[in-house]
């Protein structure tokens, strides 16, 4: 039933793929910068409330880096790594044993939030 939200959510956006990943588990990938942003102007209409918010403003901003190729350099690298910190579960060990004096990046203030009407 997972997989077939997950197919139900990738034909509503029009872009990105199911895959079937570790221990049968699916999960719904995007990884073209177009495709993200058609996912984005979604969210930036319809805005996620609680924290999900705050983690969508950070991926947000790592998406816009991308798109100015920030990536491509030691600095822009470093403040996506920042970035991640503040993100979800953070940094995985390996990247925290790799970037050790990485500082978090400041998460976004979550305001109280309500549920828009698509209609």
């Amino acid at each position: 039933k997972d997989k077939d939200l997950l197919n139900a959510v990738q034909a509503y956006f029009g872009v990105g793929q199911v895959a079937k990943g570790e221990k049968n588990v699916y999960r719904y990938q995007v990884r073209k910068l177009n495709d993200l942003n058609i996912i984005i102007d979604h969210f930036n209409k319809y805005p996620l409330i609680t924290q999900k918010h705050s983690n969508f403003e950070l991926f947000k901003k790592a998406v816009e880096m991308f798109s100015n190729k920030e990536h491509l350099t030691l600095d822009g690298i470093h403040k996506l790594i920042s970035i991640k910190t503040a993100m979800n579960l953070g940094l995985s060990p390996d990247l925290k044993a790799a970037f050790p004096n990485i500082e978090s990046y400041p998460k976004p203030f979550v305001k109280d939030q309500k549920i828009r009407n698509p209609y």
